[in-house]
């Protein structure tokens, strides 16, 4: 593409987000198309000449912007919110312009130390120790399965070259995310050795409950080895009593990672800092700014006290990726899974400079403020019960109709395409859940679909 080509794409393109920005509520934030409709609208085979930029980006408009849900939308409720910004979007451009892989560090020199730099900034406004170790991972899954496979390595060495053995037991509670499963999947442990762990009346995990699983667990002949605490669950933001729980490993010699992915960032908020008690404590923690950081996905931030398990569990180092020995050159793929590395940290690095510790802490406070409010104007009506507490900025709640009801109001939401909720299942009853923390969402956008929730209940 010519250089004035494509400074006149560019520039239609920062417009089109431009505008998007400033007013997305013009779009439906849900796409009223079928399954296959845009596989249908869409040629079956690639152009064998090349076509018009004007072409392409009028159909991005008409075709690929009305078949999306749109995440980035300050009425996106569902999940859990991956809110992004003017700055980090700029950031992925440039990212896209350098595209350079810091697979080691002579390979960009600026991807690794970026990487370190930005993550020990984030590292010191969540009060993590100063010895954590820091590597950016595309989720956290990826980042939880890492802390699996590290623990593993910690408790078992010659797993490395004698490969794994059965009886290596995993524990987690009966809410955590399905990462944490899936990772140990991923890694040969097993379902058989995955233990989950009951909860309490709010959702959060039963220590004594975890002691004594890993009790039965010894007297059986089994290896207990890892334990995942949730700050901030996706069911519901539970948080787990994360100082009983590093209490326990410690004593049972058990690593502890902590998943903060989406909760861990209202530890930037002094009020909230106790949310993060007994993380410091952690062998590994993660947090993702992709979700309530503003930063495009995808970015998780994963940290650990003992880096020296992801060496040395995968270590590998072809001739081709060989360099000389500097104490200062660290190389990430000795710490990771991945070979090739994006330039992720420097849309970190853009938004934290941006809007600075006080921005971001206040952003979060109101988030946090406008979910409380939202679950006192639903205690207040009578038809609505709250299902769960409101420890951060997800409001889980239902009709007391029952789950017929429920489901029904959830499809009037649906088909209305100006809010997207999710739902989840508690104590056996459908549940929906309303997530807030999306950048660009306002007390108006809360008050617009409180209002569209109370037409639509009937």
């Amino acid at each position: 593409m010519p250089a004035e080509e494509f400074r006149k794409a560019g520039h239609e393109i920062v417009d089109w987000i431009a505008d998007y920005l400033a007013d997305p509520r013009r779009h439906p934030i849900m796409t009223g198309i079928a399954p296959g409709d845009l596989i249908d609208k869409l040629p079956a085979h690639a152009p064998a000449r090349g076509e018009p930029f004007d072409a392409i980006f009028r159909d991005f408009q008409d075709l690929i912007v009305p078949s999306s849900t749109l995440w980035n939308h300050p009425r996106f409720f569902n999940f859990f919110s991956v809110s992004t910004s003017g700055p980090g979007i700029l950031a992925e451009a440039l990212i896209a312009t350098l595209n350079m892989n810091g697979m080691i560090w002579k390979s960009s020199p600026a991807v690794t130390e970026l990487e370190q730099v930005t993550l020990g900034w984030l590292r010191d406004w969540l009060g993590l120790p100063g010895s954590f170790f820091g590597i950016i991972h595309d989720t956290a899954s990826l980042a939880t399965m890492h802390a699996i496979l590290a623990a593993r390595t910690k408790a078992d060495p010659a797993i490395r070259t004698e490969g794994s053995s059965p009886g290596m037991v995993l524990y987690t509670s009966e809410q955590a995310h399905s990462s944490v499963e899936k990772g140990a999947l991923a890694l040969g442990i097993g379902q058989r050795y995955v233990r989950k762990i009951g909860l309490d009346s709010a959702y959060r995990m039963r220590p004594e409950l975890l002691r004594q699983a890993i009790a039965e667990d010894r007297a059986a002949g089994l290896r207990p080895f890892c334990a995942v605490a949730t700050v901030g669950t996706t069911a519901t933001t539970a948080i787990d009593p994360v100082p009983a729980i590093a209490a326990i490993c410690e004593e049972q010699d058990l690593w502890l990672h902590v998943d903060g992915a989406y909760g861990g960032h209202a530890g930037l908020v002094p009020e909230y800092r106790a949310y993060l008690d007994g993380c410091a404590r952690a062998d590994s923690f993660v947090v993702n700014p992709h979700k309530w950081l503003f930063t495009p996905i995808d970015l998780s931030a994963f940290y650990t006290r003992h880096p020296q398990y992801l060496r040395q569990a995968l270590s590998l180092v072809p001739s081709y990726l060989q360099s000389a020995e500097n104490p200062r050159a660290l190389n990430y793929m000795d710490y990771s899974i991945a070979l090739g590395r994006r330039f992720r940290a420097l849309k970190l690095w853009f938004v934290m400079r941006y809007f600075g510790q006080e921005r971001i802490v206040a952003i979060v406070r109101h988030h946090i403020e406008m979910a409380r409010e939202l679950a006192q104007r639903i205690e207040a009506d009578p038809r609505f019960e709250l299902a769960a507490p409101t420890p951060l900025s997800l409001v889980c709640f239902r009709l007391k109709a029952g789950d017929q009801a429920t489901g029904e109001l959830l499809a009037r939401i649906d088909r209305d395409r100006t809010a997207f909720l999710g739902q989840t299942v508690l104590d056996g009853r459908l549940t929906i859940r309303w997530a807030i923390g999306n950048i660009h969402t306002t007390q108006h956008d809360l008050d617009e679909t409180w209002a569209l929730l109370q037409r639509s209940a009937g």
